[in-house]
């Protein structure tokens, strides 16, 4: 029973209109489920992917009228996109200087070509050369990005701990991930993070663990990570990792159904959330592949409630 690599990520964003503009517009992704918060359905969660929503390339948001996020440790501190080649790293430095986007110099990190920048609202985010590793997405045929500099989906996520022995033992002991290498921290060359991988490796299988505890906690808001989720392939081991995380006296969410996937949630010591998630059923499986994301949808237990729900949303075309 491996984890298979990272599954999606969320983050929040108090300008939704401008969320959705900067994630198709710019970056060209598809915006494949427009939907709701499960569990506060004031807010939409939009989810943005390649053209099918495979797993691992979901880049996903909860629409709050929160403050910024004030940056520390206990948090996900930056997001990787994975694209092949050096010059689609060149061609993305330019379109997003063009827009106006803050933009790095191409460096490179823990031994990949890297663009590091930053959404509007300020998340942390950095294009990764893949070199072609992991799983090819499906290509959008309405990108504004040409399909060979579109985004191949999630490469490693970097998080902030005060300590790592405690983390260190979840990750290894219960989540069976491997502690392959270290190298020195870009914006604090004084630390360590410490490179985790899942299954048999690559930049679509890796976490990334900074050890800062000179850094105060993170305040939640926007522009800022509010979970990662990690990839099983199927019920079965879904249900191995719920009777796993029991075995180890890991407190956590019990089964959820997401209906698109099946999830747990559980906090790793650090206290950062952690989600482990089925790739299936998938994102058409309440809707026509051809026209995904284009009107808003809801699981069926919300389904009763679409008029009172739908109306309290604000349009974001």
């Amino acid at each position: 029973m491996q984890l298979k690599g990272i599954h999606h990520l969320t983050a929040v964003s108090a300008d939704i209109r401008g969320n959705h503009r900067f994630f198709t517009e710019v970056m060209g992704m598809r915006l494949v489920k427009r939907s709701v918060n499960q569990d506060d359905v004031s807010a939409y969660h939009l989810f943005y992917a390649d053209a099918v929503g495979s797993p691992g390339t979901d880049l996903t948001f909860f629409d709050w009228p929160v403050p910024r996020e004030r940056r520390g440790t206990r948090s996900i501190t930056r997001t990787s996109l994975r694209v092949h080649g050096a010059a689609t790293l060149e061609w993305w430095a330019a379109r997003l200087r063009g827009e106006g986007v803050a933009v790095g110099d191409i460096v490179e990190r823990d031994g990949r070509a890297t663009l590091d920048f930053e959404d509007p609202e300020g998340q942390r985010l950095s294009l990764v050369d893949d070199g072609g590793a992991g799983e090819d997405p499906v290509a959008w045929d309405r990108s504004p990005v040409p399909a060979e500099h579109q985004l191949r989906g999630l490469g490693p996520v970097v998080m902030s701990v005060p300590r790592l022995p405690e983390t260190d033992s979840v990750l290894t002991e219960v989540m069976d991930l491997r502690r392959i290498r270290s190298y020195p921290h870009p914006d604090d060359p004084a630390h360590e993070v410490h490179v985790y991988e899942m299954d048999e490796g690559g930049p679509h299988a890796e976490l990334h663990v900074a050890v800062q505890p000179d850094l105060p906690p993170a305040r939640p808001g926007a522009g800022g990570v509010h979970h990662v989720a990690f990839r099983t392939p199927d019920e079965e081991e879904y249900d191995g990792w719920h009777q796993r995380l029991a075995e180890f006296g890991v407190p956590n969410s019990g089964k959820v159904d997401r209906y698109y996937f099946r999830s747990l949630y559980f906090r790793e010591p650090g206290g950062i959330l952690f989600e482990i998630a089925t790739d299936g059923p998938g994102f058409a499986v309440d809707e026509d592949p051809a026209t995904l994301g284009e009107s808003v949808v809801l699981p069926p237990f919300l389904e009763p409630r679409r008029e009172e729900i739908v109306s309290a949303l604000e349009p974001i075309d």
